[in-house]
């Protein structure tokens, strides 16, 4: 039986229908069985749906450089850890 962590760790490849016919079989029941993680599954579906409608946009300079300061900075502190 899927944990929530395991859920949550499945999420992203169920959403995209990338997962496994068993893999995906486990999160239905799960998502059927737990409230909590079935709010977590219905939120980032309805979200991903408004983003992709969306049409791309910029994002503005200072705010760009103050994202890739902010990574930076972590991966200095992480020791370049896999995001780096």
């Amino acid at each position: 039986m899927l944990t929530c962590k395991d859920f949550l760790g499945w999420l992203n490849d169920y959403l995209d229908e990338t997962a496994d016919d068993e893999v995906k079989l486990q999160v239905k029941e799960h998502i059927t069985n737990c409230a909590n993680c079935w709010v977590v599954y219905d939120t980032t579906k309805k979200t991903l749906q408004v983003y992709k409608g969306m049409e791309p946009r910029e994002v503005p300079e200072p705010l760009r450089a103050k994202l890739l300061d902010a990574l930076q900075k972590k991966c200095g502190k992480a020791g370049g850890g896999s995001l780096c």
